[in-house]
């Protein structure tokens, strides 16, 4: 177990063997909640539909070709391709 201390902006930096061990990079995000009196950190991984939202914001021109061969129903789209 490591000890961390609380700087004056109310900052933590997680130790390196904690870091490794859970794969984190600078950038990402934890949760953070209070379980019975302790403080609980882990990573936090958005919604499938919400990294799909962004993949289609950061590649706008992929996105308008993905509706046109979809016509605008993605899931509609995979039903009838795994149907046959």
């Amino acid at each position: 177990m490591a000890t961390v201390t609380i700087s004056p902006k109310y900052q933590i930096t997680l130790p390196a063997e904690v870091r490794q061990a859970l794969g984190l990079h600078p950038g990402e995000k934890l949760l953070v909640e209070v379980v019975e009196g302790e403080i609980r950190l882990r990573p936090w991984h958005p919604p499938v539909r919400q990294l799909l939202q962004e993949l289609l914001e950061a590649y706008p021109d992929e996105a308008e070709a993905l509706q046109k061969t979809t016509g605008h129903d993605a899931v509609g789209y995979i039903r009838k391709l795994r149907k046959g």
